[in-house]
């Protein structure tokens, strides 16, 4: 079924026919008619998958259809989102199915000056998206009336609850007077999470899981390379000069390997920048602009940008150190393959990381495909490197696995193959292994 034949405004139609969005992706399927009856939903869905609009559609076009004209009666709607880079996001994406409606939207964070913030409430406004912090703020200064609010979304709603913003969320309840409708949104959560936000929706609630088995996109192709912690540097060098057109962002641990992240690949004479939570919130709002604009294109971030980066075109995500919680791995590589795009992960994977490469398979109920690399080829990517005689990302040395791996592979290579070449043979083969298992689900 089209967008073409829902029963949403024209003005909607047209915005996402300019956007190209055809039909639904499942997850918008099942959730816009629920959500344009008036029922609560607990929504589970991949990431990239299309949730932001799942619930943004319904919202504008109820919106648009109730108002007779562009002033404002009240904030209609609230979206409450766990960092500012998502509010942000979203935002944009209740901007551009909004275009040419009576429904007006904006996004709401923390870090920057209220002023205008302030000017913009007063002018009036029906969906409020935002993080908890300045939202509670500007409700306690009076800037923001919750007495019209018919509609509370949770987006991200495990991370929102897992960081304590439960109590948050049952204060925002009891601030809505009337009747309501409640929408959660998330693309892992887990039994703990799940009481917690079955807790906060009717009994009633529609409950929507889109391959629960399967949390990561079919639209990526992950895999990982046993990599000593103090050569990443080496291999994320040769992977970005292998690629040299290509949107990429490395996500590391902290912000401090963030910035030396960044020095590191300075000094191979790679362009990139960090994003991290030490950053204001003007600095953080450029990097992420400039990205888009494709003024670089390589990003090093935290995971405080995991859940908030929607860059058309990112063709690669590479997990160069890998994330303390598992479920994080799912947010990360769904920074690629969004939408219909094909995208692919690597990760870079040291001795220590082992127990939580263990914990990510365990989460995502399936072991992650392998590239091995020779013991030729491992000091090939080291001793070619221009960077092989600086400082270290740790500041440590470690044994390579070019002198003793624990891990090598079996076999050497006749020849030094590039890392993109790796990927490429990586990639035919689950070709492959995709076609032979649909030629076995035929035969039956």
């Amino acid at each position: 079924m089209k967008f073409e034949k829902y029963h949403i405004s024209q003005e909607i139609k047209n915005n996402l026919a300019e956007l190209g969005f055809k039909r639904p992706t499942d997850i918008q399927f099942k959730s816009i008619p629920p959500i344009m009856n008036g029922e609560d939903v607990l929504a589970i869905a991949q990431t990239g998958t299309g949730k932001t609009a799942a619930f943004a559609i319904p919202v504008v076009d109820r919106i648009h259809r109730r108002k007779s004209s562009q002033r404002s009666d009240g904030i209609q709607c609230i979206v409450m989102v766990p960092t500012r880079e998502l509010a942000m996001q979203i935002g944009d994406v209740f901007n551009e199915i909004s275009k040419h409606t009576r429904s007006k939207s904006f996004a709401l964070v923390g870090g920057v000056e209220q002023d205008a913030q302030i000017r913009k409430l007063q002018h009036g406004i029906d969906i409020l998206v935002a993080t908890p912090g300045r939202m509670f703020d500007l409700i306690s200064q009076g800037y923001i009336n919750l007495d019209k609010i018919d509609t509370l979304i949770l987006d991200e709603a495990d991370h929102m609850l897992d960081l304590g913003f439960i109590d948050d969320i049952k204060s925002v309840k009891k601030m809505i007077k009337q009747k309501h409708q409640t929408l959660f949104f998330s693309a892992t959560i887990n039994a703990d999470i799940k009481k917690l936000a079955y807790s906060q929706v009717k009994s009633s609630a529609i409950r929507i899981e889109i391959s629960p088995d399967d949390p990561v996109s079919k639209n990526v192709s992950h895999a990982v390379m046993f990599v000593e912690m103090d050569d990443k540097r080496f291999f994320l060098e040769r992977f970005i000069k292998e690629h040299p057109e290509s949107r990429i962002i490395v996500f590391v641990r902290t912000r401090v390997r963030a910035e030396r992240v960044e020095k590191a690949m300075a000094r191979a004479s790679i362009t990139s920048c960090n994003l991290h939570g030490g950053k204001d919130q003007s600095n953080r709002t450029q990097i992420m602009n400039a990205f888009k604009l494709g003024d670089f294109k390589i990003l090093i971030a935290t995971d405080v940008s995991a859940r908030g980066i929607d860059v058309a075109g990112v063709n690669y995500v590479i997990n160069y150190d890998l994330p303390e919680k598992a479920e994080n791995y799912v947010h990360r590589v769904g920074r690629t393959g969004r939408g219909t795009q094909k995208g692919i992960a690597i990760s870079f994977c040291s001795k220590d990381e082992i127990p939580r490469l263990e914990e990510i398979q365990k989460f995502i109920n399936k072991p992650v495909e392998v590239i091995p690399i020779s013991r030729k080829e491992y000091a090939f990517t080291v001793e070619s490197s221009e960077a092989s005689s600086v400082e270290s990302v740790d500041n440590k040395s470690e044994e390579s696995p070019a002198a003793n791996s624990p891990w090598e592979s079996d076999y050497t290579l006749g020849e030094e193959q590039s890392i993109k070449k790796l990927i490429d043979d990586h990639e035919s083969w689950i070709k492959k292994k995709k076609k032979k298992k649909k030629g076995l689900g035929k035969q039956k």
